[in-house]
């Protein structure tokens, strides 16, 4: 994972190939804003970031475990760092060094797709260091600390597989761009 904007890459030319069919990697917290702001006029409908709670939701789908299908990880579940650590027993696998097309693995049962790894996701929220005083009615904890750490969830194809987990969280600068950060949208209903 490179953090930064080293030679130029963007989200055009990340460093590796990629199709419409793959996430877009390389956009900040802002980056993702305003795509979203320009989605917003284009087609009249209410889509944004989703809230840190409303993403941990999404991606346990029901499970109390700590991927959707379980507890232990293969390369063959998700696109991440299969050669690091191995977590729970699970056997070491591959590391592929870039994202894979939106729908290489098997969705969960609310049917989506890749919610553990190949890229991180911002959420809406700003980082706190615990979850006390956090809103209780899902919505996206949007005061607090005097920082520009922005919470991002998933893990990606770089992380290893303890960073995949459902309830993993990590924060990221709002200006930061990397080759495994991306976003999910969200649509208010």
């Amino acid at each position: 994972m490179k953090i930064g904007n080293p030679h130029g890459l963007n989200w055009r030319n990340p460093q590796f190939s990629q199709s419409d069919n793959h996430p877009v990697v390389r956009v900040n917290w802002n980056d993702a804003k305003a795509y979203i702001k320009w989605l917003g006029k284009l087609t009249g409908k209410p889509y944004r970031l989703p809230s840190e709670s409303e993403r941990e939701y999404a991606t346990k789908a029901g499970s109390q475990t700590a991927f959707w299908w379980g507890d232990t990880i293969s390369s063959k579940q998700a696109n991440y760092n299969g050669t690091s650590d191995s977590y729970n027993g699970s056997a070491k696998g591959e590391r592929l060094n870039s994202t894979v097309p939106v729908n290489s693995y098997y969705p969960n049962p609310f049917g989506l797709f890749n919610v553990h790894g190949n890229v991180y996701e911002w959420v809406h929220d700003i980082f706190h260091d615990s979850y006390n005083g956090a809103p209780i009615d899902g919505s996206a904890w949007t005061t607090g600390f005097l920082n520009d750490n922005r919470v991002i969830r998933s893990g990606s194809w770089a992380s290893g597989p303890a960073y995949l987990r459902s309830a993993m969280r990590g924060r990221f600068r709002s200006d930061c761009t990397t080759d495994c950060l991306g976003f999910r949208l969200a649509l208010t209903l």
